[in-house]
């Protein structure tokens, strides 16, 4: 009965005309983004971030919120139109979605990705509902030892889950490290990297170094390689699933729900993952698997499905342990923060109308998604001639403006710049700057709870290991690089063998 009650206040509040209308904008705007390649929804609420602080919190986190899951589905048209996914995690559907397309039957798998896609998201949303609480509640058990291990665990899973170079993914988290300790000690009030800049005094902006890395740094590098893009597919048609597809979809929709709703909380990126992961499955389960790559629509119903489960669960972590799952994450944690609202576990009692109107509006917003995509197909795909360099400078403009709005001080302007550059190199160096943003997020929360636990302890650092939770984290911690060191090191003890040969 608590659930039912939760979820009618819920609807409650996104059922009110302010947030009906912020839902179905972020929602556009999150489609939006997913069709238009190299933005990214990452890119988008960090730009978009300034002008929700003049939002009610419910509100703009709804807004938010809808970018990221409106982006899942936005990625998926270009991906079966042109090859072309908007989204990193819609690059698995574009292999058997092209293919479809190009036989005349696009519209059965746009059809397919977005009856998947909401199914999932769905089931997800309901999974959300049911496990936050308890483990919001189990969450008011941990002290500064237990979240302490469980900011190392989720930095140190990120490092394994990331693209690339591992030691690359590990500089990137020491730097976000560094640049969060910038700024008056917690305790003492001493500065710290301030370089006599009194504006840094109270750290380096959030959103300053959100648009700069990955924002501006982005645009930059698709400027770089700007290419003309051919729309292949100007019209679809028969956009309904016969009797066979829909049979060929159950199951692997099914199972890359469950795959998805799993594989979302990991951090690091668990949605992108769990769209791969949903592929390789679908095609050892196929009793058919040699028509993978050739528009099997198994390939595309299971990786949508995953992928969208997997944006939603990737909220559990956030809403119920103020632990970010990816970048996306840290940025509705910078969003929480901009409102003035700490994420945790304190939130569902706290705020307990922002907590159950974020999760029904998910549902809501993925009802809005499927009335959205389908109809307005062509739309999506006459976006993509609109050309970059119109197209960016406007929105480097708006972030521009919208980020000095913020506390009207110009230095953060210069911020953007610099942080900018400095995620263009990391892109050049073939860094992620999604660990940067990580280690900046968790970093003051990282040396806040390590101190209090010194401080409990009298200085004895065996307090992380006495702490049966503490300890088991710390644990995971270690199998999740033990997991990711492993493969490397295997590759090249063989390359040596090889060489000896």
């Amino acid at each position: 009965m608590d659930l039912l009650a939760n979820l009618a206040l819920g609807f409650e509040t996104v059922l009110t005309p302010t947030n009906l209308l912020y839902c179905f904008v972020g929602c556009l705007l999150g489609t939006l983004v997913g069709v238009l390649p190299g933005i990214g929804p990452t890119a988008t609420i960090a730009m978009l971030l300034p002008i929700t602080f003049t939002f009610e919190p419910v509100t703009a986190l709804i807004m938010l919120a809808g970018i990221y899951y409106g982006a899942q589905y936005g990625g998926s048209t270009t991906a079966i139109l042109i090859n072309l996914p908007g989204e990193s995690s819609s690059a698995v559907t574009a292999i058997d979605g092209y293919q479809m397309a190009r036989q005349g039957r696009a519209g059965p798998a746009l059809a397919t990705a977005a009856l998947g896609s909401f199914f999932a998201g769905t089931v997800s949303t309901l999974v959300l509902a049911v496990a936050a609480p308890p483990l919001a509640r189990a969450a008011l058990n941990f002290g500064a030892p237990e979240y302490f291990s469980l900011i190392v665990l989720g930095l140190l899973a990120s490092i394994a889950l990331a693209h690339g170079s591992i030691l690359k993914a590990l500089g990137m988290i020491v730097i976000g490290l560094l640049l969060g300790m910038v700024g008056q000690d917690i305790y003492t009030g001493t500065p710290r990297f301030t370089f006599g800049f009194f504006e840094l005094y109270s750290g380096i902006n959030f959103v300053s170094v959100a648009v700069g890395v990955f924002g501006v740094a982005e645009i930059l590098r698709n400027l770089e390689h700007e290419t003309t893009r051919e729309v292949l597919v100007r019209k679809v048609s028969n956009l309904w699933l016969s009797r066979e597809d829909f049979r060929r979809i159950v199951a692997p929709v099914v199972r890359g729900t469950v795959l998805g709703s799993i594989l979302g909380i990991l951090p690091g990126g668990g949605h992108v993952l769990s769209s791969f992961a949903s592929y390789s499955l679908e095609k050892r389960s196929s009793s058919r698997p040699e028509e993978f790559g050739t528009g099997a629509i198994e390939g595309v119903a299971g990786p949508e499905s995953a992928n969208n489960a997997g944006a939603q669960t990737s909220f559990i972590p956030m809403l119920t342990l103020g632990i970010p799952a990816h970048p996306v994450m840290a940025l509705m944690i910078g969003a929480f923060i901009i409102q003035g609202i700490t994420p945790g576990p304190n939130v569902i009692r706290d705020e307990p109308a922002l907590f159950w109107g974020i999760i029904v509006s998910m549902w809501v917003g993925n009802l809005m998604l499927v009335m959205l995509n389908l109809p307005l197909i062509g739309v999506w795909v006459r976006l993509l001639t609109i050309p970059y360099r119109v197209l960016f400078p406007a929105i480097i403009a708006f972030a521009c403006i919208g980020t000095y709005s913020i506390s009207l001080n110009a230095f953060d302007v210069y911020a953007i710049v610099v942080f900018g550059i400095l995620g263009y190199v990391l892109i050049k160096f073939g860094c992620e700057p999604a660990p940067l943003l990580l280690g900046f997020v968790l970093g003051p929360l990282l040396e806040e709870h390590l101190r209090r636990a010194m401080i409990l302890s009298r200085g004895d650092p065996m307090i992380f290991l006495e702490r049966p939770i503490s300890a088991a984290l710390l644990a995971c911690a270690v199998a999740a690089v033990l997991v990711a060191v492993l493969p490397a090191v295997r590759k090249r003890r063989d390359e040596v063998f090889v060489e000896e040969d």
